[in-house]
Parts: structure tokens; sequence; C-alpha cells
């Protein structure tokens, strides 16, 4: 009875926390970047004239990343966790690689991106006619619009193909997401709102999870490995 009602608590616990730490994410995540879009130009060749404006919203959407990057970790851990002894290992690797590479990829454009605003306030003239700014706008600019954009596409279609299998997501919603990578995969880097395709997706799938957490009751059977781990308990009880 005891192993019984441990197997249902993670059943319940597990997603939600899933859910709740994909929609923490996607929420800061797109938050950060509409902010950043809209007061710093997409073309890295700009002269730094968005510097001398109000820096306030770039100064938030770099202290939220941080945040963002927390809740993508955990929700990256609840998601193996769930998947448990059933996780297929090589999309796994590609899964948790795939999420680590874009995370360490945004956080690197997030401090060029800040290292920038404190060189422009120790000395706005020279940083703004230097090789210095041409140089960090530009790595910050490619790393975030090309190599992190391509990471989120394959964190896309291993994250589908997992659900896929373990069916904790309904199957169109998987298929959504390897449609959604690709255009990650194949999209021009110009294109600057692209990115928060990432996000939104990642925001769908966990208001779902969410909702299927609390829409079935404690004695709801369940597929894929929840079905599968819950039958050894039966089988004691009986």
């Amino acid at each position: 009875m005891t192993q019984e009602l441990d197997l249902r608590r993670s059943r319940l616990t597990t997603p939600r926390s899933a859910a709740v730490a994909g929609i923490l994410f996607s929420v800061l995540l797109i938050s950060s970047l509409v902010l950043i879009r809209l007061s710093i130009p997409a073309d890295p060749h700009d002269a730094g004239k968005w510097l001398a404006g109000d820096v306030r919203p770039i100064d938030l959407a770099l202290t939220l990343l941080p945040f963002a990057g927390i809740a993508f970790l955990w929700f990256i851990g609840v998601v193996r966790d769930r998947l448990g002894e059933y996780e297929d290992r090589l999309f796994a690797t590609v899964f948790l690689g795939s999420g680590l590479l874009f995370l360490a990829m945004l956080f690197t454009s997030a401090a060029l991106a800040g290292g920038i605003l404190i060189a422009y306030g120790a000395s706005p003239t020279a940083l703004a006619n230097s090789e210095t700014y041409a140089f960090a706008r530009a790595v910050t600019f490619v790393v975030l619009n090309t190599y992190a954009i391509k990471m989120a596409g394959v964190f896309m279609i291993s994250t589908g193909t997992l659900f896929l299998r373990t069916k904790v997501t309904p199957r169109w919603m998987a298929l959504l997401g390897y449609v959604l990578a690709l255009l990650l995969l194949v999209s021009i880097s110009r294109v600057s709102w692209i990115i928060l395709v990432f996000p939104l997706w990642i925001l769908l799938i966990s208001i779902y999870i969410l909702i299927e957490n609390y829409r079935r009751g404690p004695g709801t059977t369940v597929s894929g490995p929840d079905a599968a781990a819950s039958s050894p308990a039966k089988e004691a009880n009986a």
C-alpha cells in the first residue's frame, strides 16, 4: 500500500514540477528576449547608438535570463526523472547535451551584452567607436542567433522523439516540435524573432502537462512509463 501511494505521488508531482519549470522558463525567456529585441537593433553592424538611450529594459532582460536558465535546468532534470529507466540513451544524450549547450550559449551572449553595457558606462565615447564594441556585438549576435538557435532546434527534435516514444504528450504536439525545430535549423539568422519559437513550444507542452496532471485523479491509470511502473506495485499488493 505504501509503495503504491509513493508511486501515485511521484506520478502527480514529477510532471507538475516539469510543467511549472517549463512555464517559468518560457515566460522569463520570452520576456527577456522581447525586451532585448525592442531595445537593441537586429543589425550586428549597428553603430551602438542604442547605448546612449534608456538601457534599463536591457538590464532587466539580463537580470531575468539567469532565472530562466535555472528553470530550464529544472525542466530538463524533472523530464529525465519522469522518463526514468525508459529513457533512450541516444536521444537522452542529445536531449541533455543540446539543452546544456543552448543554455551555455544563451549565458555567453548575455555576459557579452552585459560587458558591453559596463564598458560603455566606464568610457562611452571610446567604446562606441572602438573595434572592441564591433567584435563583442558581432559575437553576441552570432552566438545567440546562429548557434543557440540551432541547439534549440536539436533540443526540440530530441524532446519530441522522447515524448513520442513515451506518450507524455499528444502525437501532434511532438510533430509540431519537429516542424518548428526544422524551421530553427534552416532559419536565416537575420529573422530576429525566430528564437521565440523555442520558448513558445516549451510553454505549450508545459501547459498541457500541467492541465493533464490536474485533470486526472489519483486512481486514474496512465500510459507509457507510468503504467509500466505501477504494475509491479499492483502485483505486490495482490
